[in-house]
């Protein structure tokens, strides 16, 4: 009987826990530095690179980056809302973007490095539309991001998961030469 006690307790503890978890989806330009900027945000469970947005089932880098697929490089974010809200999630989506550049991401250039955040329901594009406003309010001149009705995530290829952590001095290189950190410091401090 105590076993059967102690594996309802745990199926019921691994339920629970799924239904606290929820996902939402940006994309940044690089998805190597999205991962990097929200696997450090108290709250966030889990940082997945992948595709979204596009017509292509199951791209590859190659389809992404090279062939008009209407995918951009995504992050899916798996988080804790007791621990953190959808608002702070997207304070933390801005501040590692460049909201005014509709070519790309610093360095990365092309529709797949666009900024697009991605929305669920009608309450996320509520809190998005606020944010929005309160973005351009506070410089005063009109963002290019993008946002798009979330349809599909595709996960990308092993390489790139986990890439700043795994590849730390090439991920830093690449970091370093598209001056990532020195435009994210023009724009927001």
């Amino acid at each position: 009987m105590k076993k059967v006690f102690f594996i309802f307790i745990f199926l019921f503890n691994i339920n629970s826990y799924a239904e606290e978890n929820r996902k939402v989806y940006f994309a940044g330009g690089c998805f190597w530095c999205m991962e990097e900027s929200f696997d450090q945000v108290v709250g966030v469970i889990s940082v997945v690179s992948g595709y979204s947005g596009g017509h292509i089932k199951n791209p590859t880098y190659a389809d992404v980056v090279y062939t008009d697929s209407g995918h951009v490089e995504a992050v899916e974010v798996t988080y804790n809302p007791k621990q953190i809200t959808y608002e702070k999630l997207l304070d933390t989506y801005w501040k590692n973007i460049d909201p005014f550049d509709s070519q790309g991401q610093f360095c990365d250039k092309g529709k797949s490095y666009r900024s697009v955040i991605f929305f669920q329901n009608k309450e996320q594009k509520d809190l998005i539309d606020v944010s929005f406003k309160e973005v351009e309010k506070m410089f005063s001149k009109k963002i290019v991001t993008l946002v798009w009705e979330f349809e599909k995530f595709y996960k990308a290829e092993n390489f790139h998961q986990d890439y700043y952590e795994n590849n730390f001095i090439r991920y830093l290189m690449y970091k370093k030469g598209c001056q990532r950190e020195e435009t994210l410091n023009k724009i927001w401090n």
